[in-house]
This record gives C-alpha cells, sequence and structure tokens, in this order.
C-alpha cells in the first residue's frame, strides 16, 4: 500500500498529465481535424527549424495549430486556472465554501467598464482595448469595495455586503448606459458578456500572463496564512499572523488574477465558485495543497468547457460562458437535492 504522503504528489502528476492530453485533444479537434501525429511531428519541426520549416512542412496544422487553437488554448488555461486560484482564495479568506470572485463586485466593475468601452467608441476605434479596460474597471471596483468596507471592524461580512452593493450599483448603470446605447452596441456588450475565447491571439495574452503567472506565485505561497486565518483572527493573530495586512494582501491577489482572467476570457462564471468545491471534495480543506490543485482542475475544466463550445455544433461554435453556465447551473442543482436528500435521511 501506498504511504499517505505520496497521495497528493501522485494526485498531482497525474492532474498534470490529465491536463497535457486534454491539451493534445483540444489541439487536434475542431471544425477541421489535425491528426495528433502532425500535431507532434509539426513541434519537432518548429522546434528544430522554427516556424518556417514548420509552416513549410505542416502547412495547415502550422497555421490552424500555431495562430488559432494553441493561443486559445492558453488563454483558456490562464483564464481557468487563475478564475479557480481566485475562488479558493476568496472560499478560504471568508470561510465560505460557496463564496467566488464576484462578491468583490468584480464582474460587475468590469461589465460597465465594457460598456462605457463600447457605447463610447472606444472599441471601434482598437478593439484590443476592451479587455484592458475591463480589467481597470475591476480592479477600481475591487478598491472601492474595500475602502468601503474597512470603515468597519466587521471586515469579513461587511466586505461581501459592500460588494453586492456596489455589484447592484454599478449593474443599474450599465442598464441605464444600454439604454442610450445602439442596438449594435447593445448586441456587441450581450456577446462580450458571455465570455469566451474566440479569436484569442498571442498578443492579446502578452500583459495578462506575467500578471498572472506572477500573482498566482505570490498567492500560492500563501496557502499556511489560509490555513490559519481559517482558525479565526485571535487564533492567526495568536500564531504571528499579521491579519489586517494579509487579508488586505490575499484580497489584493485575488482581485488581479480576476480582473486578469476577465481581460483574457470575459466575465465568465462559476469556475471560481465550483471548481475550488470539487478540489475540496478530492484534496481535503487544506489550503497548501488545494490552492495549487485548485489552478490544474480550473485549467482543465476551461480547457474542457472550451471543446464543447468548439465542437459540439462545429463548424458553428458557441460561447465558452454558455457551455460553463449550464455545467455550474446542473452541477448545483445536484447538489442541492444531494443536500435536501441527506437532511432527509437525518
Amino acid at each position: 500500500m501506498l504511504s499517505h504522503q505520496y497521495i497528493k504528489p501522485l494526485q498531482g502528476i497525474t492532474a498534470l498529465i490529465g491536463l497535457l492530453l486534454l491539451l493534445i485533444i483540444y489541439l487536434s479537434l475542431g471544425s477541421v481535424s489535425i491528426p495528433i501525429d502532425d500535431i507532434f511531428a509539426m513541434f519537432n519541426s518548429y522546434i528544430h527549424g522554427g516556424e518556417a520549416l514548420a509552416q513549410q512542412q505542416y502547412p495547415l496544422a502550422s497555421a490552424i495549430i500555431l495562430q488559432i487553437r494553441l493561443p486559445r488554448a492558453c488563454a483558456a488555461i490562464l483564464a481557468g486556472s487563475a478564475l479557480a486560484l481566485a475562488g479558493a482564495c476568496s472560499q478560504g479568506l471568508f470561510r465560505n465554501p460557496l463564496a467566488s470572485p464576484d462578491i468583490l463586485g468584480i464582474s460587475a466593475g468590469s461589465s460597465f467598464a465594457a460598456v462605457v468601452a463600447i457605447v463610447s467608441g472606444l472599441t471601434v476605434v482598437n478593439p484590443a482595448l476592451l479587455p484592458v479596460v475591463t480589467a481597470i474597471g475591476a480592479l477600481i471596483t475591487a478598491t472601492i469595495v474595500y475602502l468601503i468596507a474597512r470603515q468597519t471592524q466587521q471586515h469579513g461580512l461587511f466586505i461581501i455586503l459592500a460588494g453586492l452593493a456596489v455589484s447592484s450599483l454599478l449593474g443599474g448603470l450599465t442598464m441605464g448606459v444600454l439604454l442610450t446605447a445602439q442596438q449594435y452596441e447593445v448586441s456587441e456588450f450581450v456577446f462580450w458578456t458571455m465570455g469566451g475565447l474566440d479569436a484569442r491571439t498571442w498578443q492579446q495574452l502578452l500583459w495578462p500572463t506575467p500578471m498572472i503567472i506572477i500573482t498566482a506565485w505570490i498567492l500560492l505561497r500563501h496557502g499556511q496564512t489560509l490555513n490559519l486565518l481559517a482558525l479565526g483572527e485571535q487564533n492567526a493573530h495568536g500564531m504571528g499572523v499579521n491579519v489586517g495586512y494579509s487579508r488586505r494582501l490575499l484580497l489584493l491577489l485575488t482581485t488581479l488574477l480576476t480582473a486578469m482572467a476577465i481581460a483574457v476570457a470575459g466575465p465568465i462564471g462559476f469556475i471560481g465558485l465550483i471548481v475550488p468545491h470539487l478540489a475540496r471534495l478530492l484534496v481535503g480543506p487544506n489550503n497548501r495543497i488545494l490552492l495549487p490543485f485548485s489552478a490544474l482542475f480550473g485549467a482543465m475544466f476551461l480547457l474542457g468547457c472550451d471543446l464543447i463550445a468548439r465542437t459540439v455544433i462545429a463548424p458553428n461554435e458557441l460561447k465558452t460562458g454558455i457551455i460553463t453556465a449550464i455545467i455550474g447551473g446542473i452541477y448545483f442543482i445536484i447538489l442541492l437535492i444531494r443536500s435536501q436528500y441527506k437532511g432527509l435521511q437525518s
């Protein structure tokens, strides 16, 4: 029998292998299927002779894989891992397994910034500015929520209420702006709010990628801090944790990850809510283990959802946010039924 200390590393290796296999399948399948042998041969040519040789020997595979599917897959991995990691941190920070980054008003802030950018014509001038503007809107909103919440000693509960209040306010303002918008502007906003990874390019990933990697690395180093905060503020303080500083830092990291994920993929829902919950069922509540597994499972979840969105009605596509919403809704219905059934049995 394997020692308990080896179980988690084996689970991690299995998850990484699963992510790699899913990535290969993702690159292979689509409206135009690429044989897996051609994918490996194309990458071999790319490694040994650069992009020119890969294009010369495998023109179809290199065009589809390198310019369309691979940047989209990287976007899914980045956004999925960032949202799941932010969700796991939020649930640990607020000691609520149903908490998510949305409670900080981040999605509402990004949506308001998006509608302003679309109606003002900023996206017509340069469509690439939309993810930048939405990320800025998310960061500003989270900052406002935190500044409101810090006025009270009931920090944990009050920040949730402040986030809900600001989300409601921004939701109303967003609807008000949409009333003055043209029909095509409304359509563009609605299309963006569905969340998706279509038409992602390497250029769009240039600035969010390093921020996601650095922020995730810092957050992963604070798993033990989350464990101590879960014991209560007084206990955590007694064990040497600077509670106020740690809370501010973790909130900042959660906000940055969510804002960057929105910049990459739009406001895709449910990942920050259900993936950490599933990871907790598989690996337990220890945040030093839960955080990295949440990131891995989040990457796999969004990559799988986008694969379904690309292939289920090929050659047409669904928005990835529609798939995550359907899966998330079904999952929570099952959870509610199971909880009710257990309650009746007890």
